[in-house]
């Protein structure tokens, strides 16, 4: 596989990266009481781990360039010390706090059937699959999102981020912005991190092995959209026949 068609597969796994159900949680629908089960299944399915994870790609990798990359994620993610002041994980609490969440529940989260499963998978391949596949399931699936394309294609227009005031924990919910300390550091460090991430895995990866990676990648999706399949419905956010969300409240 050439490296044009390698890029053109992986943003195309990453477009998918949408889930029907989540113009609901952006715009307010769901009830604020259900919200904590988004939460809890996110954090215990990659955030807290998210540095260890890291940390398991950084050591399987012997190429010297992507190591120092994973090791700058790996040291931000587990510290903040060269953006955000915290380790990330603990950052990412300050979303339930905000809202007034009880978060003793975050210290025993059940994991749901499907998310269990996508949590697995993410072990699995970051720890046995191959260097290759544990960093491109880590920098680009896991922290990437629907909009890789404006990454990596220098002739996609570049959007500036909306308001804090706009984001829907704030606007919806009535969280105070000093509880966003996650976003604000994402959004100083998301940009530089974002394309050196792909330039990674775009340069480093043979390609003899980027059709497994694709597979894999391919495979990360099928498991996240199950697992937000069953986030959506805790949530009481049920599909319609026109494919968007709908309140089942």
């Amino acid at each position: 596989m050439d490296r044009e068609t390698f890029r053109e597969q992986l943003l195309a796994v990453m477009e998918r990266k949408d889930h029907w159900a989540w113009p609901a949680f952006t715009s307010g629908r769901v009830p604020k009481a259900l919200l904590h089960f988004h939460f809890e299944q996110e954090y215990e399915t990659y955030v807290r781990d998210f540095p260890v994870m890291v940390g398991w790609a950084y050591v399987r990798c012997p190429v010297p360039e992507v190591r120092r990359s994973l090791a700058e994620n790996l040291y931000e993610e587990e510290t903040g010390g060269l953006v955000a002041g915290s380790p990330h994980p603990e950052l990412f609490l300050e979303y339930p706090r905000g809202l007034g969440m009880d978060l003793s529940r975050f210290q025993h989260v059940e994991l749901l059937p499907a998310a269990n499963e996508y949590r697995h998978f993410l072990d699995e391949a970051i720890r046995h699959y191959g260097w290759e596949i544990a960093a491109a399931v880590v920098t680009i699936f896991i922290e990437g999102t629907k909009d890789e394309r404006s990454v990596v294609d220098p002739s996609m227009p570049k959007f500036p981020p909306p308001p804090l005031e706009e984001h829907p924990l704030v606007k919806h919910y009535g969280m105070a912005l000093e509880h966003l300390a996650l976003t604000k550091a994402h959004r100083r460090v998301e940009g530089n991190h974002r394309a050196a991430a792909w330039n990674a895995i775009l340069s480093h990866v043979s390609p003899t092995r980027r059709g497994t990676v694709v597979r894999a990648m391919n495979e990360a999706l099928d498991h996240w959209l199950s697992y937000r399949d069953e986030v959506a419905a805790v949530c009481g956010i049920a599909r319609n026949s026109n494919d968007s969300a709908a309140s089942a409240a």
